[in-house]
């Protein structure tokens, strides 16, 4: 009887010895795994974003053409530049009514549709996958589309003339063309925006629609007293990728208006490649980049910890 509670005191003494042991070979082999599955991830990570913009950083000092190998160190000219040049200054400018107004009317427009085809119907169905192509479509094209219908001899001016109206100077006019530049923003933009909201919508539970139906609640209070608050998460992150997404606006502006007329809808981005290759002044384009990139990280967070706290005061009440 000794020798066995001996035998059994033996062998649970190892196997408390070897549990750490084998707990920790353990550890080692999830981390090894994880380095393993996550390592690609990480090369491209690097090599694709946090390198370009070291080098990006390194270059904004300097006056670096982009195809000599000889470059001077001249501080921060560049920022000084950037920060006095008319030309970019306009550009920040119309790239800051691009931004506010498209954001307005992308999440005011993709919140309106979602909330409006958000039944199960198949007519509804349609109606999604019409507004939402715009989305998929190239931004090159769609701004060649759009040129070719509001051109002085495109398809409106066309029809208009037909009927004995003068044709508008849609991409002629700075007023016009600034207006036709944000218009076909967003509507290529909202199907992006209405599809985040119509998710949101369909994460409500049915219950609380069946119990303000109940109570007599209209259509317009269920949807400003259960929707919008429920949906407040979804709203946080349209606001958030919309915005971002037009500050960097570029592909449909060259299509259709080329920065024209008067280079009165050039943006940033327009201006900072313009800066870079047709310039031949690299530094200086990524003096600009490295501005735009601080101004859109600053405005993002902004508008996060802006509706979290709104979010938040809402819960509380």
């Amino acid at each position: 009887m000794a020798d066995t509670v001996a035998r059994l005191a033996g062998t649970t003494s190892s196997r408390a010895l070897a549990s750490p042991r084998r707990r920790g070979l353990t550890s080692w082999q999830d981390r090894l795994a994880g380095v393993i599955m996550g390592g690609p991830a990480l090369i491209v990570f690097i090599a694709m974003f946090l390198v370009p913009m070291v080098l990006a950083v390194v270059l904004s000092f300097t006056d670096w053409n982009g195809y000599s190998l000889h470059f001077d160190f001249i501080g921060l000219d560049n920022y000084a530049k950037a920060f006095k040049n008319p030309r970019t200054i306009d550009a920040a400018a119309f790239t800051a009514v691009i931004a506010v107004a498209g954001t307005i009317l992308c999440n005011g427009i993709g919140l309106g549709v979602a909330a409006l085809i958000a039944g199960n119907g198949r007519g509804n169905t349609v109606l999604r996958t019409i507004f939402f192509y715009p989305y998929i479509i190239s931004a090159l094209i769609i701004g060649f589309l759009w040129s070719a219908i509001l051109s002085p001899q495109g398809a409106i001016n066309s029809l208009l003339t037909q009927f004995g109206v003068s044709p508008l100077p849609f991409l002629t006019d700075v007023t016009f063309a600034k207006v036709s530049v944000i218009l076909t923003i967003v509507w290529s933009h909202f199907g992006f925006n209405m599809i985040l909201y119509l998710a949101g919508i369909k994460s409500v539970p049915a219950e609380y629609y069946e119990a303000a139906t109940v109570d007599g609640a209209s259509r317009w209070q269920q949807f400003k007293s259960i929707t919008v608050p429920l949906i407040a998460p979804v709203v946080t992150v349209n606001l958030v990728l919309t915005l971002v997404g037009l500050l960097k606006a570029y592909d449909i502006i060259l299509a259709l208006t080329d920065g024209g007329p008067a280079a009165s809808t050039q943006t940033i981005v327009y201006q900072i490649l313009r800066d870079s290759f047709a310039h031949a002044n690299l530094g200086f384009g990524a003096a600009q980049s490295i501005v735009l990139l601080v101004v859109t990280a600053v405005i993002g967070l902004a508008v996060t910890f802006a509706r979290r706290g709104a979010d938040q005061k809402a819960s509380e009440s």
